[in-house]
């Protein structure tokens, strides 16, 4: 540290990379002890971070890295769309149903990319921006099942009539993105979601993942 720069500062920088380095955020006293500062300090400083929606903390009281991080840069969310959008448009057209990537926005999930079928008489009117909350809808409810389950059992998430009477809808986590929280999935107007749906939901999310490495 210099004279002109500023300690409190710095060490806001630093929470924010050792948040982003980590898929299951750190408590107060895991940041404490990275950072040699003691917990009030700590709690200092994510309670300013959280104002700006650069850190949230989930029910567990993890320190995780916040959407505001991505508003910082507008072209952020193109760029993750961009990365997203082969992924999504091919399950889109085998499915036969609306894709869309979903992200974690404080309590909510906003879907930031999405894609219609070209060739179906019908589809689910589903568009980047929507926003509902994780426990509803298959897209937050596989986000929450990922945080219990380990990395190597993503699994997928089936729902029906959450979000819209007589929409079903498949959805499987993102996984290994640092600091990011997310989902991969299909809406579609039906009763159920055929059995092939959910791997095919799953292999999506591992191609989108990728992408965004």
């Amino acid at each position: 540290m210099t004279a002109e720069t500023s300690q409190t500062l710095d060490r806001g920088l630093r929470v924010l990379k050792l948040l982003a380095d980590t898929d299951h955020g750190l408590t107060v006293t895991e940041l404490s002890h990275k950072l040699g500062v003691n917990r009030t300090v700590v709690y200092r400083l994510l309670a300013t971070l959280e104002q700006h929606a650069l850190v949230r903390r989930d029910l567990g009281g993890r320190a995780r890295v916040g959407l505001g991080v991505l508003r910082l840069g507008r072209q952020v969310h193109p760029l993750v769309r961009e990365a997203a959008l082969p992924a999504l448009r091919s399950l889109a057209e085998d499915i036969g149903a609306t894709a869309h990537l979903t992200l974690v926005d404080g309590s909510d999930a906003l879907a930031v990319a999405v894609v219609e079928p070209s060739w179906t008489d019908y589809h689910v009117a589903y568009r980047a921006g929507f926003r509902h909350p994780l426990d509803r809808g298959a897209a937050g409810r596989a986000i929450l099942s990922a945080r219990q389950k380990p990395p190597q059992d993503p699994g997928y998430t089936l729902t029906h009539g959450e979000l819209e009477a007589g929409a079903s809808g498949a959805a499987a986590p993102l996984l290994g993105v640092t600091g990011v929280e997310g989902s991969v999935g299909v809406v579609m107007l039906a009763d159920s979601v055929p059995e092939r749906v959910g791997p095919r939901v799953v292999d999506a999310a591992r191609e989108v993942a990728d992408a965004l490495r």
